[in-house]
């Protein structure tokens, strides 16, 4: 009987030491939000924006990261947003976009489509319980589909889509003992007229832990702003942003 529990206990600590080996070897995390969007700024064909009143929206952002330990590689992360909206206003003057020439005083719907696709290439500065630092480089791709349309029926869309390289951080600081940890992660570009920023900043609480997954809810605040010239032939100053909820599997 000695032997069994011997026997037993050895088994047990080889599957346990295969988690925490497979773990050191590859980890990573996957999670989901949903963000509660307020829109502001406009675009058009030329420097004269067109803004609008756009709706509030509730959108979706999913994510996936894998890291490993092999030196001078870096780890990555995808992540998907996207950020739809719709719009209202009347033009105090002659509007063009795409093919179509809109009045002075006319009254104009505009339905926008954005999908941002971040491809994210990190090291892991720092890598604790207490503080966690992620730096590189993020590649997003930015997918657009506008349209505008008045009430007599006539309707226009332009497309616009491009790679936009950024800088990428991402800092957790953890609150030993409560389960809590605060956040804050972004990325950046500034090229002459043209700029991007997208980052949040939130608190996060861990539910369930255990050897092979750890689970969080978060909640927080996100903000992206666009500013683009001759992007595809659109001009756009728009910010979207708000609060969020998410949750995130890590493994």
């Amino acid at each position: 009987m000695k032997h069994t529990f011997k026997i037993g206990a050895l088994v047990c600590a080889s599957l346990l030491s295969s988690v925490a080996n497979a773990d050191t070897l590859l980890g990573g995390y996957i999670g989901a939000q949903a963000w509660n969007m307020d829109v502001t700024g406009g675009f058009a064909q030329n420097d004269s924006l067109v803004s609008f009143e756009y709706e509030k929206e509730t959108n979706p952002s999913f994510y996936v990261a894998l890291e490993h330990p092999i030196p001078l590689v870096p780890n990555v992360k995808l992540a998907r947003t996207v950020m739809d909206t719709s719009g209202s206003t009347i033009i105090n003057s002659e509007f063009t976009f795409g093919n179509e020439v809109y009045l002075a005083n006319a009254s104009l719907q505009t339905n926008v489509e954005i999908t941002a696709t971040d491809y994210i290439f990190y090291y892991e500065i720092l890598d604790n319980d207490l503080v966690s630092l992620d730096l590189g480089v993020n590649g997003k791709l930015v997918d657009s589909t506008i349209l505008v349309r008045d009430e007599d029926g006539n309707s226009s869309q332009q497309e616009f889509d491009g790679m936009i390289p950024m800088a990428y951080g991402k800092l957790v600081i953890g609150l030993p003992l409560t389960g809590l940890g605060v956040f804050a992660e972004g990325s950046a570009l500034a090229i002459d007229d043209d700029s991007f920023t997208d980052y949040q900043v939130g608190i996060q609480y861990s539910f369930a832990e255990s050897l092979a997954l750890d689970m969080y809810i978060s909640a927080g605040y996100r903000s992206t702003a666009l500013d683009i010239e001759d992007l595809d032939d659109i001009n756009a100053d728009l910010e979207f942003d708000g609060p969020f909820v998410g949750i995130e599997f890590d493994f």
